[in-house]
């Protein structure tokens, strides 16, 4: 109940009696009618007194009331109308005097109630302040951050220079590269849908017992011809599919760069891991050859570094073509960096798209040999770890090096480069 409907509801006789002194009334009361004597509710409720019980006389009635209102009534046995009508106006002035009270009281936490109420909307108030500032806070810090990455990471984005024709050249890429095996999976699909109603035409019929409708819809559909080519139809669509989750996967390991700093890592080991899984995929007539100085550890992300070596070699292994040839790695320490190259005697790079090399899904290979991401994954990996990438050919069918700069600490190169 509201402390407004506590203030303005009438109170019972119960609720007045037992906001009187307690055990005070009572002997009053006794004093002044006797042994024999109770009050009454409206409802003829006893609610006070000893009770009219062993009474000699028959028991008179007196109303209590409150203002207009008649709370009860006061009976007692014994005595004259005089003595119960005094002992009536006296309970009624004590019931007054506790009406009183009551009302004081609620009004009282009435109005401590509505300042509570003030008080909470000015706390709910002060707090969503505070959350509003808390969340510009935050939007202030991640807006600050976002343009620290953005700054930390500028030299590694995408698109360096013309960028709408990068944009177009990722756009041609992409749709050139997904929607060849897209096609021909969808092309493969309605011919399979194809084949499995042929399929169901004959087995139904066979089902149903009609040999003859088996047979003709056999021969009439080249069932023969059909099972024969359905597996090389799954196989191929199979291989499609693969395609184009071998695009995603260089996708996202395109879109995902970034550097990871790790505790030192062997980059020489890390060349000889990549080399050995490369070595495996080399033509009996091409040969890769290690070179590597003594390196000092590199503060790097290891996977990262194998991911940077395993394009640039794939990217010299499909140079070499068929025609085989000689794949040079070479590691050492130079102007406070580790330099790695990778070297070979392949078809080279012409002059005229040599500038383009690093831009994503440039490539000079004919359709399905490359997607054009393999130099540009190692130029943000290197600009990732601080360092850079450089191509250096002397033309279509000179053959051609890729030079990658990774910074050493300012200790650690000074050492490394000592005599």
């Amino acid at each position: 109940m509201s402390a407004p409907d506590r203030f303005d509801r009438d109170a019972t006789l119960d609720e007045l009696l037992r906001a009187l002194p307690r055990g005070q009334l009572p002997a009053a009361l006794g004093r002044s009618l006797g042994p024999h004597w109770d009050l009454l509710d409206v409802d003829g409720a006893p609610l006070l007194g000893p009770g009219l019980d062993g009474a000699a006389a028959a028991p008179l009635e007196a109303p209590l009331r409150l203002g207009i209102d008649t709370l009860g009534r006061l009976r007692a046995a014994g005595v004259d109308a005089a003595q119960l009508a005094g002992a009536a106006g006296w309970v009624e002035l004590a019931l007054a005097g506790a009406e009183r009270y009551r009302m004081a009281s609620e009004l009282h936490l009435e109005s401590v109630h509505a300042d509570y109420q003030a008080l909470h909307v000015q706390h709910a108030a002060l707090q969503q302040s505070e959350a509003r500032y808390r969340a510009l806070a935050a939007q202030l810090e991640q807006r600050v951050a976002a343009q620290a990455r953005a700054i930390e990471h500028a030299q590694r984005q995408f698109f360096h220079t013309e960028k709408m024709a990068s944009v177009g050249t990722l756009a041609a890429g992409m749709a050139h590269e997904i929607n060849n095996p897209i096609g021909f999976i969808r092309s493969n699909l309605s011919s399979a849908a194809l084949y499995v109603d042929n399929l169901a035409e004959a087995l139904l019929a066979y089902r149903g017992g009609d040999a003859a409708a088996a047979q003709l819809a056999w021969q009439r559909h080249d069932i023969d011809a059909l099972l024969q080519d359905f597996p090389g139809l799954l196989a191929e669509s199979a291989a499609g599919a693969d395609r184009v989750a071998d695009i995603v996967h260089k996708l996202k390991a395109y879109a995902s760069v970034d550097c990871a700093v790790a505790a030192p890592a062997d980059v020489a080991a890390a060349v000889r891991a990549v080399a050995a899984l490369v070595a495996e995929q080399l033509p009996a007539n091409a040969r890769l050859q290690l070179d590597l100085a003594p390196l000092p550890a590199l503060v790097c992300d290891p996977v990262r570094i194998q991911q940077m070596l395993l394009a640039l070699l794939d990217n010299a292994r499909q140079a070499l073509g068929g025609d085989g040839g000689l794949i040079r790695v070479c590691a050492q320490v130079a102007g406070g960096a580790i330099q790695l190259s990778v070297e070979d005697d392949g078809c080279g790079v012409a002059a005229a798209v040599a500038a383009r090399v690093f831009d994503p899904f440039f490539t000079t290979r004919d359709v399905g040999g490359g997607m054009g991401l393999g130099l540009a994954v190692a130029r943000d990996i290197a600009s990732a770890h601080g360092g850079s990438i450089a191509l250096d050919s002397g033309g279509a069918g000179a053959g051609a090096r890729v030079t990658v700069a990774l910074p050493l600490p300012l200790p650690l190169a000074g050492l490394a480069g000592a005599p």
